[in-house]
């Protein structure tokens, strides 16, 4: 393990792990009297839960701790989603509303195809019910539940063999009575439910319907990873990253697991935003390079977040960060198609066998293998040089996919960076220029075990303003876990328009009862008093007669719509009603204090040695230097190399580097003398 102390008085002894698992690797933080220990250990992706207690078992051998508070950001959601290995779920919805998860909006997801292909929707005609009695959409009653049916129902679900349920009827956004009968008729058979009101009492009934499904198709998954964890990890308490950016407690997690399927990268996002804030650039595009897949995020001095989220075709209408992934990673696999064109991704050697370099084999070249070729990656220096790369092994590979494209072997390399580059790059155009923003104003924010690799290529392409690369970039995820906030958000549907008496008095009510519940659920789980914690107040708004909304806050919520609609569209329509169509509360424990370590002050000689370099027309040389021995003010030139446990860093020609006050590395172009 590595491990860095801070400066200052020692304070009580509070030990804080966060474990971050991803696809080639699950990392490890531990936070104790201001020390920061890591720790990186290979993913085990058919077991998740086993790497994380081996890492834990390894973090805390050498100092066991008292009872510790694990967080926790995992891909068990996501992947059970990806592929298709969640619960047996039963859907029960309104009689002639059972197909509703299946026509969804009837959006063509290829343009240009003749026949387009979605995913099949994860539950089946057979296993979707459909049931007497409905609401309007004012939550009158226009038919009533049948009595024998409920009496029947239970029978009827035990048929279908399910592992859960999930119970979405017409508009239960504004009376809940009729699907909690339906719960309440299911409650002897002991199945998990997932019930649409409770979960999302939102109107849309197509994405309250696939969120609802999703929630109960996951939940059972991710309850018994999240039960062993909570019986084996020997934790005080265990709290799971979310995917709005607040940690979320344990029994939430489990039973709305629907919330953390961008657990993982949302740690990444406030990560990256809390160094970046500490450094004095708080508007950053954010660029997380793992192994599998790179993750990007726009933050504006602030993450943002959306309700528009899709994955693997199903929409998921909870607050999550807005993030962006394609599939370009470290592990990321590169071949030759039938037209002779370079492929890079989406498949990857994941973490078994991994890369070539790592000496275990492998199915073929990938971009860690480039790098390694070219000699960007020293052979010496993985993991902080507890391990070394194999060079050597990837020769082979690489004359393979070289004749494939009549390419020398490191014009062949480099070719494999510049296809990853061009979809990352893409990638960050997405979440910037094309939502016009100017990267000119941004500073790009590089981790992930290979994100300083790419980043002063991909910030020079976007014509960002710098780099910022914070300390253990590798680890970032884990370190955003510590540094995010316990939260819980409420939401409920109103539809009433500013021109309507009383529309005030009623969104004060509707917020009033939604933060009551959200102080009482969180409370417990954030380890404070309700006094400390920090309460948001949005509206969803919208002109009248318009199908979406944008949301403001509440406070002066219909002069900020005309605002931010002008913002958003250059037009304002001041005699238009505006209709507040979903009230919003978020309730925040207050942002742990991580107190990392502060960086030494840079000594007169800096310890470099020399690495060589490949590329097309010939061989080359670049300082390399451990970025421990590195001190506030140290700069260095490209071409060079920074190496650290967790990442390495690559500044090229015409680029330089220079050691932040906060210990960031700041990579700016430099023009050559």
């Amino acid at each position: 393990m590595k491990d860095a102390t801070s400066g200052g008085a020692p304070r009580a002894s509070t030990v804080r792990v966060a474990v971050d698992t991803g696809g080639t690797f699950t990392d490890l933080l531990v936070l104790r009297d201001g020390r920061i220990r890591t720790l990186k250990v290979p993913s085990t992706p058919d077991d998740p839960a086993q790497a994380v207690l081996d890492g834990l078992a390894r973090a805390l051998a050498e100092d066991p701790p008292a009872p510790f508070h694990l967080l926790h950001g995992s891909t068990v959601a996501t992947n059970a989603l990806l592929e298709r290995a969640g619960a047996r779920v039963v859907l029960l919805t309104n009689e002639g509303f059972e197909d509703v998860l299946e026509i969804g909006r009837q959006n063509r997801p290829q343009l240009y195809a003749l026949v387009g292909h979605r995913p099949p929707p994860l539950v089946p005609r057979k296993r979707r019910l459909g049931l007497s009695g409905r609401l309007g959409p004012d939550g009158e009653e226009v038919e009533a539940l049948d009595p024998d049916e409920l009496a029947d129902l239970a029978r009827r679900v035990t048929a279908l063999e399910p592992d859960a349920v999930a119970i979405c009827l017409l508009h239960a956004y504004a009376d809940p009575r009729h699907e909690e009968a339906v719960a309440d008729a299911l409650a002897s058979l002991g199945l998990p439910c997932s019930v649409s009101s409770r979960l999302l009492p939102e109107f849309r009934e197509y994405e309250r319907t696939s969120t609802t499904v999703v929630n109960a198709y996951v939940a059972p998954v991710m309850s018994r990873y999240l039960g062993r964890l909570a019986a084996e990890a020997g934790a005080e308490r265990l709290t799971i990253m979310g995917s709005n950016g607040g940690a979320l407690p344990v029994e939430r997690a489990r039973r709305e697991a629907v919330h953390t399927v961008l657990s993982g990268p949302a740690g990444g996002v406030m990560g990256a935003l809390d160094w970046a804030r500490r450094a004095g650039f708080p508007d950053i595009l954010t660029f997380d390079m793992g192994g599998t897949s790179t993750d990007v995020s726009l933050c504006p001095g602030e993450p943002l977040r959306t309700r528009e989220f899709t994955i693997d075709g199903q929409p998921v209408a909870v607050p999550v960060l807005d993030i962006h992934t394609v599939g370009a990673g470290g592990g990321s696999l590169a071949s030759v198609d039938a037209g002779a064109a370079l492929r890079v991704g989406p498949r990857s050697a994941g973490a078994r066998p991994g890369p070539i370099a790592y000496g275990r084999g492998g199915e073929g070249v990938t971009v860690t293998d480039a790098h390694v070729w070219l000699g960007h990656l020293p052979t010496d220096g993985f993991l902080g040089g507890e391990d070394a790369l194999d060079r050597t092994a990837v020769e082979g590979p690489l004359r393979e996919l070289a004749r494939g494209l009549d390419l020398t072997l490191s014009d062949a390399a480099e070719g494999v960076l510049e296809v990853a580059n061009t979809a990352m790059e893409r990638a960050l155009r997405v979440i910037s220029v094309e939502r016009g923003y100017d990267p000119a104003g941004f500073t790009v924010v590089a981790f992930g075990g290979a994100g300083g690799l790419h980043v002063a290529e991909l910030t020079r392409r976007l014509g960002a303003a710098r780099a910022l690369i914070p300390p253990d970039p590798g680890l970032l995820s884990a370190y955003g876990m510590l540094a995010s906030p316990v939260s819980r958000g409420a939401s409920r549907t109103l539809l009433v328009a500013s021109d309507v008496p009383g529309v005030d008095a009623r969104l004060d009510r509707a917020l009033e009862e939604l933060e009551r519940a959200a102080r009482a659920e969180l409370a417990p789980g954030a380890g404070t008093q309700g006094s400390d914690l920090r309460v948001l107040r949005h509206v969803d708004a919208r002109y009248r007669g318009q199908s979406f909304e944008l949301r403001v806050p509440r406070d002066g919520w219909v002069e900020d719509f005309h605002r931010v609609h002008e913002e958003r569209y250059g037009y304002r329509r001041e005699g238009t009603p505006v209709e507040a169509v979903t009230v919003r509360v978020e309730v925040r424990a207050p942002t742990p204090d991580v107190a990392p370590p502060r960086p030494q002050p840079a000594r007169d000689e800096l310890p470099t040695r020399s690495v060589r370099l490949y590329h097309g027309d010939g061989a080359g040389e670049a300082q390399a230097v451990w970025r421990r021995e590195l001190g506030v003010g140290h700069e260095l030139t490209g071409p060079a190399i920074v190496q650290e446990y967790s990442a390495t860093t690559w500044v090229p020609p015409g680029w330089g580097l220079t050691v932040h006050a906060s210990g960031c590395l700041v990579l700016e172009p430099r023009p050559e003398s």
